[in-house]
């Protein structure tokens, strides 16, 4: 399965099912960035909300 990745949107993480697999990139057009904190003050309290479990 060839699917074409956004070239805009960096992506390691292998275990999402809109990794695209062969290079780090990411298969959505867009994604949703969520924070799990009240207020962001690293990036480290940001997450990707459009992950998926493959």
């Amino acid at each position: 399965m060839n699917i074409k990745h956004n070239n805009s949107i960096g992506c390691t993480v292998n275990e999402c099912k809109f990794h695209d697999k062969t290079e780090g990139y990411c298969t959505l057009e867009k994604i949703q960035v969520t924070k799990h904190e009240t207020m962001a003050k690293t990036k480290q309290c940001t997450d990707c909300g459009s992950f998926e479990r493959e």
